[in-house]
């Protein structure tokens, strides 16, 4: 019983060791650049990258693979870049979906899946995307034409040479 309150100081004050997060050392870096934004994106997988892209029409990042072996994927993503409601992702490995593994905190989310020997094609579907089309820009434009057609109706001698 002595032992105990030996061995408690030790265990309170090392319980940083214990909360650490999972970290990979064999991880590569993907540059991907959207507009004026760059992205740095690691990832871990018996595979070669070839292409990564954002397709905003369906709201998901294709990742394009070569020489792929049975192995686990792994990738962090930044939320700027891609998120999900209630991390509601899904995730297609040559159209066909995957179960996976998601760890979020408040910059990023990283997921974990499996991807088969020949894989050539991972899509992960979200609910946002970068480029989102501004909110400012449709305003703009509703301004814009609304003026137009306001000095059209007006008749304006304006535009009479």
């Amino acid at each position: 019983m002595n032992y105990l309150f030996f061995l408690l100081p030790f265990l309170i004050f090392n319980a940083t060791v214990f909360a650490q997060t999972q970290t990979y050392p064999d991880s590569s870096e993907y540059i991907l650049t959207v507009d004026q934004h760059t992205y740095s994106i690691h990832y871990v997988v018996n595979s070669n990258i070839i292409a990564m892209d954002i397709d905003p029409e369906s709201k998901s990042l294709l990742i394009g693979l070569e020489n792929t072996h049975d192995s686990q994927f792994i990738i962090d993503l930044e939320h700027e870049l891609i998120d999900a409601q209630n991390n509601e992702f899904v995730i297609l490995v040559d159209s066909q979906e995957v179960d996976y593994k998601i760890t979020s905190n408040s910059n990023s989310s990283t997921f974990e899946f499996f991807v088969p020997i020949g894989s050539e094609e991972v899509e992960i579907i979200g609910t946002h995307v970068i480029p989102e089309f501004p909110f400012s820009v449709i305003f703009g434009l509703v301004i814009m034409i609304s003026s137009i057609i306001i000095f059209t109706k007006v008749k304006t001698p304006f535009f009479k040479l």
